[in-house]
């Protein structure tokens, strides 16, 4: 079982929903990131969701793809993404990691290091699961066993525009937990519409029995509690780059706590 899949049990028999921070890793200095995901992790995360830089990263709006320029600027690549979790992992053994990224950077590293290798290389830094943007499910079943087989997750998103078939594809692969994007557009993108939200997720658990999470478009507390009375999970991630960008090193993770724990206090309110 994976600590996903553990993590999200805990939290329904304690009554509670999943607070996911996602940051950029190496942003906006590239040795942070260890530092920062404890600091997550101290005003009450419950998974972290650390993006993968790349050059290209077609889901995400201008907020996000500035962190990720800044990232590789600053030398950062899935090497130093795994070395991350690795450092993190020597004092937390219990708070998932999902890496959410691009199928570039994956295949490349399996170039470069060998087949199958980066599979290997996640689950021995302390993955937990894997969010990659354009694989598409009906092409995943065997990346997405391979994933479980070493008790790791096979993340996907869903989004306002998916089909039925899209949904029972998504089911029939995923596990740990769903991605409902709950805007027509990228990350950081538009205004939240909460009834949208709330029509919907009965929708989707109709045909997918994990968790659902939703993301885009929460950016404070109280949105994050509207959400939470119908998800399973809150995903806030530009929100928290935007506040971080052109912060001095020294202010990077109490600013994150701050922020996270209010957040935090209205899921649980």
């Amino acid at each position: 079982m994976s600590r996903i899949t553990t993590t999200f049990a805990k939290l329904q028999e304690d009554g509670r929903k999943a607070l996911i921070p996602y940051i950029t890793a190496g942003f906006p200095f590239a040795a942070i990131t260890p530092s920062l995901m404890h600091g997550m992790v101290e005003a009450g995360a419950d998974v972290i969701e650390l993006g993968v830089p790349f050059s290209d990263p077609m889901a995400d709006g201008p907020t996000i793809q500035k962190a990720g320029d800044r990232a590789i600027a600053n030398g950062v690549g899935l090497v130093q993404v795994l070395a991350y979790v690795r450092e993190f992992r020597q004092k937390n053994q219990t708070t998932p990691v999902v890496l959410m990224g691009y199928a570039n950077p994956v295949e490349r590293y399996d170039q470069i290091h060998g087949k199958d290798r980066f599979v290997d290389d996640a689950a021995e830094a302390g993955v937990d699961g894997l969010l990659i943007v354009d694989y598409p499910p009906e092409e995943c079943e065997a990346f997405a066993a391979q994933l479980r087989a070493r008790d790791m997750d096979l993340i996907f998103l869903l989004a306002p525009t998916s089909t039925t078939e899209r949904m029972q594809q998504v089911a029939r692969v995923a596990s740990g937990y769903v991605y409902y994007v709950s805007l027509k557009g990228v990350t950081g993108a538009g205004t939240l519409d909460t009834a949208a939200v709330e029509a919907m997720l009965p929708r989707i658990r109709e045909h997918v029995s994990i968790p659902v999470g939703v993301g885009f478009g929460i950016r404070d507390a109280a949105t994050a509690q509207a959400i939470s009375r119908v998800a399973d999970a809150v995903v806030i991630g530009s929100r928290i780059i935007e506040m971080l960008d052109g912060q001095p090193h020294e202010k990077i993770v109490p600013l994150t706590i701050d922020f996270l724990r209010g957040v935090r206090k209205a899921l649980d309110a």
